[in-house]
């Protein structure tokens, strides 16, 4: 398949292009400065990896964006691209939830993890807060407990029963994302490996078939972020408390 991936969520600017089926195809990759910096040169790195990959925008089979969880900012960035490409176009746009594309990165991370794979995947939410989402990666398909969690990273549950369909990471998971550094002392203490990760445009690209397949591909006017929080900064006065109790 010819696929072009894009991802502004976070502090890292991820884009990729795949070009042919199975094991011949080849894959063109760039990263750079995410989040609000990402407006003024995803376009140009997009336009660089398609020339570098010898494809037309017509020649895709589908454009696969992030939408979130992740930066406002960011997602809105990335969005707004994919529709703007697909709609001049007149390919499809795949949306791809972020935290999902962190599973798959851990999942790509991890060796002999390709049949049973499970995953709580973690996303700096800033404010005090992380991005969460459960996964679950079996017979070759990804399955999501639940939905997404906008959570205090010391309310993250370990060990919980394995029915539990709540933020869990017990016995045979990893946690994956990247909010180790940043909370590194108020994620749960266990035995439960940790891995750094993001929603890579290559993760995308390697989950993008199974998407397609299951139609979950969409016309660019169809094609929205997924805002978990509304409100995205904390006030003045909001500041100025914290501050103050420092």
């Amino acid at each position: 398949m010819n696929l072009l991936a894009l991802d502004t969520s976070t502090d890292t600017m991820s884009i990729a292009v795949s070009r042919g089926v199975g094991a011949s195809a080849q894959v063109w990759q760039h990263t750079g400065a995410g989040g609000a910096q990402a407006s003024s040169t995803l376009i140009p790195a997009i336009r660089q990896l398609m020339q570098q990959a010898g494809l037309e925008f017509d020649q895709l089979d589908a454009i696969a964006f992030g939408r979130g969880p992740g930066s406002f900012t960011g997602l809105r960035t990335a969005c707004s691209v994919a529709q703007g490409l697909a709609f001049g176009a007149g390919v499809p746009v795949l949306p791809v939830d972020t935290l999902l594309a962190v599973a798959e990165e851990a999942r790509h991370q991890s060796a002999n993890a390709s049949v049973h794979y499970r995953v709580l995947a973690l996303l700096d939410a800033r404010m005090d807060e992380v991005y969460a989402a459960n996964y679950e990666f079996n017979s070759g398909l990804w399955l999501q407990y639940e939905g997404y969690s906008l959570i205090r990273p010391e309310n993250i549950g370990i060990g919980l029963p394995e029915d539990s369909q709540g933020l869990v990471a017990g016995d045979g998971w990893v946690m994956a994302g990247n909010a180790f550094a940043v909370y590194a002392d108020r994620l749960p203490t266990s035995s439960v490996p940790r891995i750094h990760a993001l929603p890579t445009a290559t993760a995308m690209l390697r989950l993008a078939p199974a998407l397609l397949a299951s139609g979950q591909a969409v016309s660019a006017e169809q094609a929205l972020p997924t805002y978990i929080r509304d409100k995205v900064a904390k006030t003045t006065q909001e500041r100025m408390v914290e501050k103050a109790a420092a």
